[in-house]
């Protein structure tokens, strides 16, 4: 793999934790763990509801996105597993997609969008494929374009 990435990538922007009931996953992390909740989500094409808690502060600052299913039936399945993704903060994300797709990272469908925070995202594909061996090894990456503060502080 060639060294030279024209990205890099930061920190760590978010966990997302999904389950069937929004409402306990609230009452751990909010009432129980004290974490602040700072916002909320709804996307059906995404198939998820959504409360959005900041642990930390400043560029350090990690969201958790605590995430349950519109619908459990359909995908995607935002609570299985229940560490649903992680996501990283990038520097350039569109260099990042271009230059991990040359080197055969598959990426899941949907392209670079605005994510619930109001970055600009894309997710690498948990699974390769054929065309596209390179993937999350299991994992869904959200990689998530960083904001100029972010990538000053972190960078």
């Amino acid at each position: 793999m060639s060294s030279n990435r024209p990205f890099r990538v930061l920190g760590l922007q978010q966990v997302a934790i999904g389950g069937l009931d929004l409402g306990a996953l609230s009452r751990l992390w909010v009432d129980t763990l004290g974490v602040d909740k700072v916002g909320d989500y709804t996307s059906k094409s995404e198939n998820v509801q959504e409360d959005i808690l900041r642990l930390g502060s400043g560029p350090h600052a990690v969201e958790i996105d605590l995430m349950q299913p519109l619908d459990p039936e359909l995908r995607p399945r935002v609570h299985d597993p229940a560490l649903n993704h992680l996501g990283l903060w990038v520097d350039d994300l569109v260099a990042a997609v271009d230059w991990l797709t040359e080197q055969g990272m598959r990426f899941t469908p949907g392209g670079i969008r605005p994510g619930a925070a109001g970055y600009d995202i894309v997710f690498v594909h948990p699974k390769g494929n054929d065309e596209f061996p390179l993937c999350g090894e299991g994992v869904l990456i959200e990689l998530v374009q960083a904001p100029d503060e972010i990538i000053s502080s972190l960078g």
